[in-house]
């Protein structure tokens, strides 16, 4: 009897042993679920000129790949000539969403699609180049999330062709300003210096947030993006492949002067006495180049964050020139010689190529600039 009892036991103490194995054996698989997708807006054709090669084309970026666990991922940009991608090549790996590409890069891939600029020969000088991105879980390559293709038409320009030449942009997001911390909410733009396209000043309100503001170079786009660096008065830059820079800070309510070189990645920040500037019920533009001619104003929304900044979305302009003006007359108003932005005086107009424009203007120290939304 006691034998039995005994050997019943030890058949227990196996069967637990061998099921507590079992337990310890089970492993989680992770699967992918969803899609992956690109989020940035495309251009419908991407003009390369070669004299800024070193600027920025693209920046491709994309949605979080999901493998339904907690791990590293790793993503890769893929190009392809043939659209079919056996002619697969990795241009860039990341652990981040977003990697950028410079118009060299994408003149070296026109190169390599057969595109030539050359009208005495007979390759095209417009073709397409296609990219995807490639999720893959850490290191293990047998698990990943492919997104569709995404077409870039390249356009290559010959020697006869002109392109109107593109400046660069700055426009502020933070809880110091009146956008706040959206990067597409009207953000105020800053105003480039006419005679030096990379310095941008703005003279206005801010408030004590609790972080501050940074600057963006395309609305609804957190890259490129520029901060405070790590010493004094220096510049910090983000294109999409790196960290974020701090924000510029704020030490109480009040109007400052803020000055940006992104060339020598240098800023200022000083305080701003406003208190004896006037505040004016309307400000408005005219001109041949607008709606009303020379008759009639145009009149620019006031900012009800900041009494002295104006501005109007979306205004259609023809070729010709045009004026600020306050309380629709004469008695004061604002004009200069340069095309897009600077600083006006009372004196001459400003010459205005036909487009469609959100414009911006400062009465504090008559600061403008047109940028062009087509």
């Amino acid at each position: 009897m006691k034998t039995i009892k005994y050997l019943a036991l030890l058949l227990i103490t196996v069967i637990s042993f061998n099921a507590c194995e079992s337990d310890d054996s089970i492993t989680y698989i992770a699967q992918p679920t969803g899609d992956l997708t690109f989020t940035n807006a495309f251009l419908e054709e991407y003009i390369l000129i070669p004299s800024i090669s070193s600027n920025i084309g693209e920046r491709f970026t994309w949605s979080d790949a999901d493998f339904d666990i907690e791990t590293n991922i790793n993503y890769e940009l893929q190009k392809s000539i043939t659209g079919d991608f056996t002619d697969t090549e990795v241009i860039g790996t990341t652990g981040d969403n977003s990697y950028a590409v410079t118009i060299g890069d994408l003149l070296g891939y026109a190169e390599e699609a057969g595109l030539d600029s050359d009208d005495a020969t007979e390759m095209p000088d417009t073709g397409n180049v296609y990219f995807r991105v490639r999720a893959i879980l850490g290191t293990d390559a047998a698990l990943e999330i492919i997104s569709e293709t995404q077409t870039l038409n390249l356009k290559l320009i010959n020697g006869g062709e002109t392109v109107e030449e593109t400046f660069k942009n700055l426009f502020f997001v933070g809880d110091a300003t009146a956008a706040g911390w959206n990067e597409n909410n009207n953000n105020p733009a800053l105003i480039r210096h006419a005679d030096n396209e990379n310095l941008f000043s703005y003279k206005g309100y801010f408030v004590n947030g609790d972080e501050g503001f940074k600057l963006l170079e395309q609305l609804g786009q957190w890259q490129p993006q520029w901060g405070a660096g790590v010493g004094d008065d220096e510049a910090a830059f983000n294109d999409g492949s790196g960290e974020d820079p701090s924000p510029f800070t704020i030490d109480a309510d009040g109007y400052y002067e803020f000055t940006i070189n992104t060339e020598d990645m240098t800023y200022t920040l000083v305080d701003y006495d406003a208190s004896a500037a006037t505040t004016y019920t309307t400000i408005g533009i005219l001109g041949d180049a607008t709606a009303g001619g020379w008759d009639a104003d145009t009149d620019m929304t006031q900012s009800t964050f900041d009494s002295h900044i104006w501005n109007i979305n979306g205004v259609e302009l023809a070729d010709g020139e045009l004026k600020f003006r306050a309380n629709d007359t004469w008695d004061v108003s604002w004009g200069s010689a340069n095309a897009l932005s600077g600083f006006a005086v009372d004196g001459a107009n400003i010459p205005v190529t036909a487009g469609t424009y959100n414009i911006w203007f400062n009465d504090l120290d008559s600061g403008y600039i047109l940028i062009s939304v087509e």
